[in-house]
């Protein structure tokens, strides 16, 4: 039964030091990731929900663009 007690009162102590540590945020992923990760997919799914017409935008800002020669 002291054994139990033991093992309790040390959880219970690693508890308290873990909230109240300095390491509050280990394990926690960084805002600038999930940022990035969010950004990534949403990119990911305009471009495959709206592909032929991203393809066909960027081919008609390009053709009207004029060269040296093209005047």
């Amino acid at each position: 039964m002291a054994d139990l007690s033991l093992t309790a009162t040390a959880l219970v102590l690693r508890l308290l030091l873990r909230l109240e540590g300095e390491d509050r945020e280990r394990g926690d992923i960084p805002g600038w990731v999930l940022i990035t990760v969010m950004t990534a997919a949403l990119v990911t799914v305009i471009w495959a929900l709206l592909e032929p017409q991203i393809r066909s935008l960027l081919a008609n800002v390009l053709d009207s663009v004029g060269g040296p020669g093209s005047a």
